[in-house]
């Protein structure tokens, strides 16, 4: 009997280079999208009468150029950087969660709920208690359409878009009603905000006269944790076969619609800790505008960090920084608020191109590593 066996060569598209290449591609390409979109940017500057080089230094020095803006950079990245684990997670199992906003302002009432409803409760007890509460509200809010993706296949992107509504409008309600600060009413403002939450529920100051507080290592502890979860663990593991193969992973005997839910569920929970570290570090009570477009913005950052949960950790500063430099460019050159958001837009727009991108490129260069290779007969 003449048994064909496959002759096994040491091309550069082995398993190591191979992952070696992708790895590369991942980590490069997005941050040259975000180059790219200052670069166009810079055009739209010189059409204005505005020097690029002393706008994008007006950018640099007031993200990073002092201790200010550095805590405020950080201040920002925190909020990106959990709600980007949430998304590498859901990733990783081949959803997708766009219901950072409403899992954030859920996390933020059931925080806010917490300190206001026991606030005689030690500062070790309170906020530990804050966040979990913060974190379940999140995970339930994530969990509705983990369900309806798993048991009645409805698309997650608009589910989650749906939920953010539905969150935004229970956070008004609250806000002009059973939670309406009542100082404010007394007093007659009638602001759309909560009370101020006891001092046992506030978050440290890590820097003096900045607002940088201690939630950065929680998000810093979720980042390590996450890969811990996502790459050593059994469930981590059927997560990410999920996202690789969904086919083979249920003939395998992998539960593929439980996983999609608990990612998704994940996802929120880490949403809704960032809300309620915002209200406990931040603003100490709820108050509009709360979520600050984190809830989309934290997806550009898991993009940008390659969808790695420690990649997402320099991509959340960068991008924390580039808002808050956004701001000091703004009022140092004169330039329209629309203009920014503009640049921004583009930078979101390069960089989730990007991600389209490295999926094209390494699609096809596992195709092409499919070619059968030359073989020799062996006799049996």
């Amino acid at each position: 009997m003449r048994i064909r066996l496959p002759r096994t060569t040491s091309t550069d598209h082995e398993h190591g280079k191979g992952d070696w290449f992708e790895f590369m591609l991942r980590t490069s390409f997005p941050f040259l999208g975000v180059f790219a979109a200052l670069f166009i940017s810079a055009f739209v500057l010189l059409l204005l009468k505005t020097n690029p080089i002393v706008a994008y230094g007006a950018m640099l020095q007031g993200a990073f150029g002092s201790i200010n803006g550095l805590s405020q950079s950080l201040v920002k990245a925190t909020p990106l950087l959990l709600v980007g684990l949430g998304v590498c997670i859901a990733f990783k199992a081949s959803v997708i969660n766009v219901g950072g906003e409403g899992q954030i302002i859920l996390g933020s009432i059931a925080g806010t709920w917490m300190a206001l409803t026991f606030p005689d409760l030690p500062k070790v007890v309170l906020i530990p208690a804050c966040m979990t509460a913060g974190f379940l509200a999140g995970a339930f809010w994530g969990f509705i359409p983990g369900m309806l993706k798993a048991r009645f296949k409805v698309n997650e992107i608009l589910s989650t878009i749906m939920m953010n509504s539905i969150a935004l409008q229970l956070l008004n309600f609250l806000l002009q009603g059973p939670m309406m600060d009542p100082e404010g009413i007394k007093a007659g403002t009638f602001l759309a905000q909560s009370a101020r939450l006891p001092e046992s529920a506030w978050l440290a100051r890590l820097v003096p006269r900045t607002m940088l507080h201690s939630g950065v290592y929680v998000a810093l502890a979720f980042a390590v944790a996450v890969y811990i979860f996502l790459w050593r663990t059994t469930i981590g593991y059927q997560i990410r076969a999920v996202g690789l193969n969904p086919q083979a992973s249920h003939y395998s005997g992998i539960n593929v619609p439980f996983n999609q839910m608990l990612s998704l569920t994940l996802a929120g929970g880490l949403s809704g800790l960032a809300g309620v570290i915002e209200v406990m570090g931040v603003h100490r009570r709820i108050l509009e505008g709360l979520t600050g477009g984190y809830g989309f913005t934290g997806i550009v950052a898991a993009l940008l960090g390659s969808l790695h949960p420690l990649g997402v950790v320099p991509a959340s500063v960068l991008f924390g920084g580039l808002l808050v430099g956004a701001n000091t460019m703004q009022r140092a050159v004169q330039i329209p608020s629309a203009l920014i958001n503009a640049i921004l837009g583009l930078i979101v727009l390069f960089v989730s191109g990007s991600a389209l991108w490295i999926h094209q490129i390494i699609k096809k260069r596992k195709t092409a590593t499919m070619v059968v290779s030359p073989t020799k007969e062996t006799q049996a």
